[in-house]
């Protein structure tokens, strides 16, 4: 029997967002297809796949033991994030060529379905650098008798989201800086620049409105300038390694000796970038932004401000929560006690005029059995109280007798 040749063998995803591109992040499930198409009949011993994630730097160096000797260090480390295995055909062992407990696969097109759940555990975001890399893919193998493995291997992306609506990242950034540039004996006046940003987050595809002031009063012809960089941090072995990057810039007018510039709101685009990496042990990808003016012949001026590239954007839910939180507050202040408080009722409205007559009879009948001090308890106990009010009707007049008489010299 002639056996068939295999036409295509690839792996794909399931793909459930608008762009068809492969994105997940911690927690999701991984779920796709491993299509095996052939042109005839083919017996298998087994299908596996091999799902893995991992971050890993590496870069040489060379160093220099001797006069004429000199040697290349290597750099490298790996950090694991997923290992996951699964068999979609056949068994586990595929180190024999027997033919028992094969798999015949018929001509045409056919999908195998695998699924998998990454972990819950924060992962890195995938990213390509100078020195390294964080990678995610999916590894298929058929293993067929008294053949080589054929293998394919399809990469998915993942993002650590990180959400910029949060309290540190909404915090405004700013900063001050001045320089005074000196020429021998001679000293000019200096250069000053003060720059402010809204927020420290930001996502792909914002603009960073940048508040800056620039006062140039030295004699030198100055410019203004902004950037944004991105830092890649590589560590490996106790050693680090760094690579600064160009993201996006602007360019002010020139300034001129005596001269101020002001930014109100200027607009900095950011492109298409890969989100920060914060949370890997041996890769960090850190964004600032670099707002400076530009000295010829000397030193620049400049200005770092910490950016944080997140991946969920901003919403209005922050300025309407303080909002209704303000106008709560202005309702309590609004609510203040009255000037006078309300007189409490007379004893008329409470007690009527028949229940106090029928009282002072039943007073005079006990009177006569009883005696005059009974009596005269009675007589007060159903006396009306006396009308309100904050002046005192009877003022304790001793206290102020005996102060003028304190005050009053003796007399020798």
């Amino acid at each position: 029997m002639v056996l068939g040749k295999v036409k295509s063998f690839m792996v794909s995803y399931d793909c459930f967002n608008d762009s068809n591109v492969p994105v997940f992040s911690s927690g999701d499930c991984v779920s796709g297809r491993v299509v095996v198409e052939v042109t005839g009949e083919i017996r298998v011993k087994s299908l596996k796949i091999h799902a893995k994630g991992f971050a890993k730097v590496r870069w040489t160096e060379s160093r220099n033991a001797g006069s004429n000797t000199a040697y290349t260090q290597n750099y490298t480390e790996e950090v694991e994030y997923l290992n996951h295995k699964d068999i979609l055909i056949g068994h586990e062992r595929d180190d024999d060529n027997s033919e028992e407990g094969l798999t015949t696969i018929h001509a045409g097109r056919h999908e195998y379905a695998f699924n998998l759940e990454l972990p819950q555990t924060p992962l890195a975001t995938s990213f390509e650098g100078k020195h390294g890399s964080v990678r995610y893919w999916v590894k298929a193998e058929l293993h067929r008798p008294w053949l080589l493995p054929l293998k394919t291997k399809k990469e998915f992306t993942v993002f650590e989201h990180i959400d910029i609506n949060t309290p540190l990242l909404l915090s405004p950034q700013a900063g001050t800086a001045d320089k005074t540039l000196c020429c021998w004996f001679c000293t000019s006046g200096p250069i000053s620049l003060s720059a402010k940003i809204e927020r420290k987050g930001y996502t792909p595809g914002e603009s960073i409105q940048i508040f800056a002031e620039i006062e140039n009063c030295s004699s030198r012809m100055v410019v203004p300038k902004a950037a944004i960089y991105q830092t890649q941090t590589f560590y490996a072995k106790g050693k680090m390694k760094e690579v600064k990057q160009l993201v996006a810039n602007l360019r002010g007018e020139s300034l001129s000796s005596g001269k101020t510039e002001t930014w109100n709101g200027k607009m900095l685009k950011i492109p298409p970038v890969s989100p920060s990496i914060l949370d890997c042990s041996i890769i960090r990808v850190e964004y600032s932004l670099m707002v400076y003016v530009d000295i010829p012949g000397a030193i620049n001026l400049s200005l770092n401000l910490p950016l944080v590239i997140g991946t969920i954007p901003l919403h209005p839910f922050g300025s309407r929560t303080s909002s209704v939180s303000s106008q709560c507050s202005m309702t309590w202040l609004s609510m203040g006690l009255p000037e006078r408080p309300e007189a409490p009722p007379s004893y008329a409205e409470i007690v009527t005029e028949e229940q106090r007559q029928g009282r002072l009879d039943a007073q005079a009948v006990r009177e006569e059995l009883e005696g005059p001090l009974l009596a005269y308890i009675h007589e007060f106990r159903f006396q009306p109280p006396p009308l309100y009010s904050e002046i005192d009707p009877n003022p304790d007049h001793s206290g102020c007798a005996e102060e003028r008489r304190l005050d009053a010299c003796p007399s020798r």
